[in-house]
């Protein structure tokens, strides 16, 4: 945020833009009928609007957090020459995604994505449209689906968790201090299993510790992609300085779409080099042959082949890699600061799988407990949305919400509302056991929307579920852990398109199997 501050105090010298601007402002809000709109917020300032209050905020979800307490569950504010409106409330929530769902289905051509998107090929980015339902369906029967999850992650991430959990516990037998302990990063160690399992299912790849520098390099780049989709650019609120590249965002973004590029391309030019029989069987084939297999050559929406394999490929390593490690390393930083949860997690697990066998995938059924901290944190570790648009004029509540509008959807604030949380900011997975355990992550009551709402809602709700569940539980059944001195984990965070940690998470673990469990089968 401090960049866009930075960009902002250049716009001072221009002069002219300002001036024609300003007068776009007086008659735009003259020329507003006489139906009721929603409270803008206090602060804007000419052309620029409210842009130098969120490039002061380092957590922009919480910026707007605090605007809604002053000014409700609905108010505007306006990004340069755009309107946004912010939602924070789960009724208005519902009164966007339940009754004016089809008007809110698209999202704005924003700079971001264009450049870091395969301009926009990336369909969570793309409008609504052709391109997006052929892609996302593609995408959701072919790699999303629960039959695709018992199919292909449903094994991999067990060969991968066994893989992790082995080397972990050689870390432990090779550097144990004399209390028995090893210290490691699990944000660290999370990121390179997830990135792992959803390598092996798109491209048949994984990194092991011989290939650390390219993993480093994918780990770096896909971090860069996040931090750059977050951001709030005042090219996209300010179209006419774009040619200005203000802090020289668009050459940093182009550098790392073209690392991406690079390394996705390669496995792409690979998959082709290999000539496979890309009639086997699906259980033979990754995703990127699938995707070969069906597009053949034609073109969607204008897109070639192979850039839509790209940036398809892109969407589900990205989504499913950096979401699944930013909520395992949430959920276990709570657990350090909530003992008593973390061993009663322990015990259920324990209770059901016993020390002598791994965690299976079908195992993770019975245990609620765990499921209901996942829930948990989820809870409390959302971001804003990504934006959508307004593409039609509509009625929100008793509000007047004008085509063009941009919504901001502040996840975090609906889901710490004391009206429907009790205790909001406190850890409390009993909520889901009891006063709340008819609340699901999927919309249907619009006071938990981790994964969105409406019909772009994320398609892979089950696909990371599975995998966020399953690790979970196979990494605590595996180990004990503590943090360095019993002191607190730090929960500061790192805004992007997902919260990240802005901390490494150091433990003290130890293994609390039997020795032979942490033995390749």
């Amino acid at each position: 945020m401090n960049s866009l501050l930075q960009d902002l105090s250049r716009l001072s010298g221009i002069i002219l833009a300002i001036l024609v601007f300003s007068i776009f402002v007086v008659f735009k809000s003259t020329s507003s009928g006489k139906l009721t709109t929603p409270t803008e917020a206090a602060g804007s300032r000419p052309v620029i609007g409210h842009l130098p209050i969120l490039a002061r905020s380092k957590l922009p979800h919480k910026t707007l957090a605090s605007m809604a307490d002053q000014y409700g569950p609905i108010f505007t504010i306006q990004l340069g020459m755009f309107l946004a409106l912010v939602v924070s409330g789960s009724e208005m929530a519902k009164e966007c995604f339940a009754k004016n769902d089809v008007t809110l289905s698209t999202r704005p051509r924003q700079l971001a994505p264009k450049i870091l998107a395969y301009s926009y090929a990336m369909f969570v980015f793309m409008p609504y449209g052709q391109y997006w339902r052929e892609v996302r369906k593609m995408a959701t029967l072919e790699l999303l689906s629960s039959r695709r999850v018992n199919s292909l992650l449903n094994p991999i991430q067990a060969s991968e968790a066994d893989v992790a959990i082995r080397e972990l516990h050689e870390l432990w037998i090779e550097n144990k201090d004399d209390s028995g302990h090893v210290t490691v990063d699990l944000k660290q160690w999370f990121a390179k299993l997830t990135l792992n399992v959803i390598l092996r299912i798109v491209a048949r790849k994984r990194y092991s510790a011989a290939d650390e520098e390219e993993e480093q390099r994918c780990q770096k780049a896909l971090r860069e992609l996040f931090h750059f989709l977050g951001m709030f650019l005042a090219a996209d609120a300010l179209p006419f300085l774009k040619w200005l590249d203000l802090g020289g965002h668009e050459k940093a973004m182009k550098r790392t779409a073209e690392e991406l590029d690079d390394i996705i391309g390669g496995w792409l030019v690979e998959h082709k080099k290999n000539n496979k029989d890309l009639s086997e069987t699906d259980g033979n084939r990754d995703f990127m042959d699938i995707m070969l297999s069906i597009l053949n050559h034609d073109k969607i929406g204008g897109y070639d082949a192979d850039t839509i394999i790209k940036a398809t490929c892109l969407t589900m390593i990205a989504g499913s890699s950096d979401t699944a490690m930013v909520t395992l390393t949430w959920a276990i930083s709570l657990l350090l600061n909530n003992l008593h949860i973390l061993q009663k997690a322990q015990k259920e697990i324990d209770a059901q799988i016993g020390k002598q066998r791994h965690v299976k995938a079908a195992d993770i059924a019975g245990l609620t407990y765990l499921q209901a901290i996942v829930k948990e944190t989820l809870r409390l570790a959302a971001p804003i949305s990504a934006p959508r648009l307004f593409t039609e004029d509509c009625i929100v509540g008793e509000y007047h919400v004008p085509k063009g509008t941009r919504l901001i959807l502040n996840i975090w604030k609906i889901q710490i509302d004391p009206r429907t949380w009790p205790d909001p900011l406190e850890f409390r997975p009993e909520r889901f056991l009891g006063s709340h355990k008819d609340v699901d992550v999927r919309d249907s009551n619009f006071a938990l929307l981790p994964f969105g709402g409406g019909r772009r809602i994320c398609p892979g709700i089950t696909f990371g579920l599975e995998m966020v569940h399953f690790l979970l539980a196979r990494f605590l059944h595996a180990f004990e852990i503590s943090t360095v001195d019993d002191s607190p984990v730090d929960m500061s965070e790192i805004f992007g398109l997902t919260n990240l940690k802005a901390t490494p998470l150091e433990v003290l673990l130890r293994p609390r199997l039997t020795q032979e469990l942490y033995q390749l089968r």
